[in-house]
């Protein structure tokens, strides 16, 4: 049995420069954890495949496309591939946020 940490699991370099912890990583699908301080944000981009958001903590924004709503933790949001997706955090609380993403991407993301 392998059992990942997540505040054992060192953050990864991204575009975004935040708190992002890559926790699975197979053919099938990517985990990761993302940890928005008040006021943060991922920068819009598109996924070359399937992903959804789990909101563990927090209230952040989540945009799908030309919606946005404010999610509830506990909460599962879908967003299709090529399409554009971001979050933010713009309550006064910490929000956390497990993505998946299936399958594991076979090429980079594009940030607009």
């Amino acid at each position: 049995m392998k059992i990942t940490v997540v505040t054992e699991t060192p953050i990864v370099e991204t575009p975004h420069k935040l708190d992002v912890r890559k926790l699975y990583d197979n053919d099938s699908a990517q985990v990761m954890h993302i940890t928005l301080q008040p006021g943060e944000a991922l920068k819009p981009h598109i996924t070359p495949v399937d992903v959804f958001f789990y909101i563990l903590e927090g209230t952040p924004d989540v945009t799908v496309g030309d919606e946005k709503i404010q999610v509830n933790a506990d909460s599962l949001v879908e967003s299709p591939k090529n399409i554009v997706h971001f979050l933010t955090n713009n309550s006064t609380a910490v929000a956390r946020i497990l993505v998946v993403k299936a399958p594991k991407p076979a090429t980079q993301k594009k940030l607009l």
